[in-house]
């Protein structure tokens, strides 16, 4: 893939990100890693308005390659992520209810069954500043055997092979998120437990779930 091309990558998953509503302003940035070059938005953008100007070129030890404008000051965690595994994209959001869910919980529990695919309980990191080596650090220890993070008072962070796998990702936490507050309103959320936990997983495995099936029929 081209410099370039990644580059319209990362703006196509900054205006999709401002569609499904997850940032506002210039809360929240983006990133995705071809090789050893890191495509990430700059400081200060307004990722509904982002264009291919507004998207730094560094490597992944964070030399600056390409680009007017010093990437985006959540730098450390987007290169610490592409270090530590195997992803290759990485989006992080400042929704509404991610933030309020930080506000009032140590940790999202699995409230669906489909948080497996983020690998089950997602935790709270504490807060701490943005752009700071204690946040990079902390959300990075988070991120260990899942591909999304809540950060206290600060947002969502999610990670993927591709950058339509980390929106999507992100998406389903925003909505994960969205079910407990919900149900927080009312009552104490019940969480399901690991043995059901593990039986959706023998479940999925048994139905090939995820994958389309043929029927045998004809016509």
């Amino acid at each position: 893939m081209t410099v370039e091309a990644l580059r319209a990558d990362v703006v196509a998953a900054c205006h999709d990100l401002a569609r499904r509503g997850l940032v506002h302003g210039t809360a929240g940035n983006v990133s995705a890693r071809e090789g050893d070059l890191v495509a990430v938005t700059a400081t200060g953008v307004v990722l509904a308005d982002a264009s291919q100007d507004d998207i730094t070129i560094v490597t992944v030890d964070g030399t600056r390659v390409e680009g007017s404008f010093a990437p985006t000051s959540e730098i450390g965690i987007h290169l610490g992520v592409y270090r530590d595994g195997d992803a290759r994209a990485v989006v992080h959001a400042h929704s509404s209810t991610a933030v309020a869910l930080t506000l009032v919980a140590d940790e999202l529990p699995p409230v669906h069954y489909q948080q497996l695919t983020l690998g089950g309980t997602i935790p709270v990191v504490p807060f701490a500043p943005f752009g700071s080596t204690e946040l990079a650090d902390a959300t990075r220890r988070a991120l260990q055997g899942r591909t999304a993070a809540l950060l206290a008072h600060h947002g969502s962070l999610a990670i993927g092979p591709t950058l339509p796998a980390a929106l999507e990702n992100l998406t389903l936490l925003d909505w994960l998120c969205r079910i407990y507050l919900d149900a927080a309103a009312v009552a104490r959320p019940r969480a399901l437990s690991p043995d059901q936990l593990q039986a959706v997983v023998e479940q999925a495995i048994r139905l090939r779930y995820g994958n389309r099936q043929a029927t045998g029929d004809e016509g």
